[in-house]
């Protein structure tokens, strides 16, 4: 009778990935900007977040901050980089909303600096994949650098790094769904984020910090809509990590919040062991923060809770 039961809550728990699957794929068939969309993300500003980071490192939790900057941007579907003189560039020119993830923090006396670049194309339905993901690692002991570009149907990677055997590596992963992605995807249309079962491409950021292998995984992915915050899922059985991200429901859909889970690596005088790294949100400014680069713009940093 047990497993009588358990078989139903499965198949039950199927049914509805499988709904809200079909759901998500309808909407995204349907999906159009929408002009409230349109005017905040084309009001040349850009958004601002920071977050209160506790970063697992080296078996601990380390204090930090994290910071996230959102932005449309001129694109080139070509060449790759933002483009200075668009009204030229014709049919290379996408429209892209930029992800920039920041995150330092401290590790015993030295200090690490995380970036991370998404460009995702904000015409969902013209142009499904992120165009391109730049990520980096820098610390006192080195650096790690890469760049995933999309090419044709695959992604194509490009490493270089201060570490032994990953000192400069090429690699080539067939075209998935990119967790670095899911980020832009939420403030673009988060009614089409892909649920049930998923092959994914997870964080490049997170795969160079621990050493692990960075290839297609099945993933299992969930959005539940709350009446103020809403939260997606995405969780890899068969590499013990899960990423949770919190964001509000309604438009413009700020990210409020995160969690990561994942396998450290062994090695280093440390045992592998699961751990949780958490963000919370402390303040959203919009600016041309590229234009506020000056000694009286600092004070805008009080704005986003930067304590020097």
């Amino acid at each position: 009778m047990k497993q009588l039961i358990l078989l139903l809550i499965f198949c039950q728990s199927m049914l509805q990935a499988c709904s809200q699957t079909e759901e998500a794929k309808e909407e995204a068939i349907n999906f159009e900007l929408t002009q409230d969309w349109k005017d905040y993300w084309y009001s040349g500003v850009a958004e601002l977040t920071t977050y209160e980071l506790q970063q697992a490192r080296y078996g601990e939790m380390r204090e930090g901050l994290a910071t996230v900057v959102f932005v449309t941007e001129d694109f080139s579907k070509s060449r790759y980089v933002k483009l200075d003189y668009p009204e030229k560039a014709g049919n290379d020119k996408v429209s892209v909303l930029k992800f920039n993830l920041n995150k330092k923090f401290i590790t015993g006396v030295y200090d690490y600096a995380l970036m991370q670049s998404t460009f995702k194309p904000v015409e969902l339905n013209k142009h499904p994949n992120t165009l391109r993901v730049t990520t980096s690692n820098i610390e006192w002991c080195g650096q790690f650098l890469t760049s995933a570009r999309l090419k044709g149907d695959n992604y194509e990677l490009d490493y270089n790094s201060y570490f032994d055997g990953e000192e400069s590596a090429k690699l080539t992963l067939e075209k998935a769904i990119l967790e670095d992605e899911i980020w832009n995807w939420i403030r673009i249309y988060p009614a089409s984020l892909p649920v049930g079962e998923q092959k994914l491409i997870p964080s490049i950021l997170t795969q160079e910090l621990t050493h692990h292998e960075l290839k297609v995984e099945k993933a299992v992915c969930e959005l539940k809509k709350g009446e103020i915050e809403s939260t997606y899922t995405i969780n890899y059985p068969e590499i013990d990590r899960k990423l949770r991200i919190h964001f509000e429901t309604t438009f413009p859909y700020q990210i409020t919040g995160w969690e990561e889970t994942f396998r450290t690596v062994e090695g280093w005088g440390m045992e592998s062991k699961s751990m949780t790294t958490t963000a919370k949100k402390i303040n959203t400014i919009r600016n041309d923060y590229w234009e506020k680069k000056y000694l009286k713009d600092e004070v805008l940093r009080k704005d986003l809770g930067i304590e020097e």
